[in-house]
């Protein structure tokens, strides 16, 4: 198992658009986010794409890597990621060759296999495409050719795009981007962040079945946590009713803008939904310094996690970076 300093720290940010406040605002409080993170020495900060989702502003996901980039200077910067059934291949290898040649170095391509909306918005993304299984595989590969230098006689080219060698991620919350990822050699990120339940069987077949590439010669694996930090116990359950609130709605379906802690919120719950929140973020890490502490060990053993990419629902965004100091702090120890 990997020392808690061993761990590389990441975090995951969906721009939270907070009760009353504006998209604008929730822009303004990423790219901060992301300076301070970069200042703590985190080695990546990746959005994710969602959409018709009112309280999440991260739909234009490259649009937004662009943007932190840009206000940044050494953190690397990708998606967390790129719905990939959403798009054409070359269009991804575009957008994405335009930004490594912006900023050369410092941009990552994770993809993922899910819509990441509704079936009314996935109809309006991709109209009337209907998505079969093998067409993952085939369009991550594709997007591996376009990003790599061309060959002769390629008649498609990305441009730009051609050459730049993103780094490719695949994402996942199952076993098929895990069996997906160690086929093709490439670094796996676990969704673990709202969907826990196959986080070590998928880690084990992702290691057991690496395959070495030219992007990566060992398995490399990121683990996302849901962290709520503050000075006390109580003040993190407290602050964490945020999250608590965020994921009772979309259990109900009912998806709104991030709204403020409220006391005793999980207590006034039915028990089937206390248990159904408490299966969306079983690998959370919620409480004091201490707790934090105890609980990234506790999730180092389990995973041996490469890196850990953190996801931090807090309303009030000081306390936000509060959060994300007691983290960076507990795993510098």
């Amino acid at each position: 198992m990997k020392a808690l300093n061993q761990i590389a720290l990441s975090m995951l940010d969906l721009v939270a658009v907070r009760e009353g406040g504006s998209v604008a605002d929730a822009l303004a409080i990423s790219l901060r986010t992301a300076r301070h993170v970069e200042s703590l020495g985190f080695t990546r900060y990746w959005l994710a794409e969602h959409h018709n989702m009112a309280g999440i502003a991260s739909s234009a996901t490259a649009v937004l890597v662009g943007h932190i980039a840009g206000g940044t200077n050494r953190i690397r910067v990708g998606s967390g990621g790129v719905m990939l059934p959403n798009h054409a291949p070359l269009v991804v290898a575009e957008a994405f060759g335009t930004l490594a040649e912006l900023y050369p170095g410092r941009i990552d391509l994770g993809l993922g296999r899910a819509p990441g909306t509704d079936g009314l918005t996935m109809r309006a993304l991709r109209r009337d495409r209907i998505e079969r299984e093998e067409d993952f595989p085939r369009d991550v590969a594709e997007l591996q050719q376009l990003l790599a230098a061309p060959q002769p006689g390629q008649k498609l080219i990305a441009m730009p795009g051609a050459g730049t060698n993103v780094p490719i991620w695949l994402l996942g919350s199952s076993l098929f981007s895990a069996r997906l990822a160690a086929e093709r050699g490439l670094p796996y990120a676990f969704a673990s962040h709202f969907a826990p339940r196959l986080l070590l069987q998928a880690l084990d077949m992702y290691r057991s079945n690496f395959r070495p590439s030219e992007q990566l010669a060992k398995p490399y694996a990121i683990v996302g946590v849901p962290l709520i930090a503050a000075p006390t116990d109580e003040e993190a359950d407290f602050l964490a009713s945020s999250t608590y609130r965020r994921v009772l709605g979309i259990l109900r379906g009912d998806r709104r803008r991030l709204q403020p802690p409220e006391e005793h919120f999980m207590a006034n719950l039915h028990p089937e939904e206390r248990a159904a929140i408490g299966d969306f973020l079983g690998a959370a890490v919620i409480g004091s310094p201490d707790s934090v502490r105890a609980g990234l060990t506790r999730l180092a053993e389990a995973t041996d996690a490469d890196e850990f990419m953190l996801v931090s629902d807090v309303f009030d965004p000081d306390l936000r970076l509060r959060a994300l100091d007691i983290a960076a702090q507990v795993c510098k120890a």
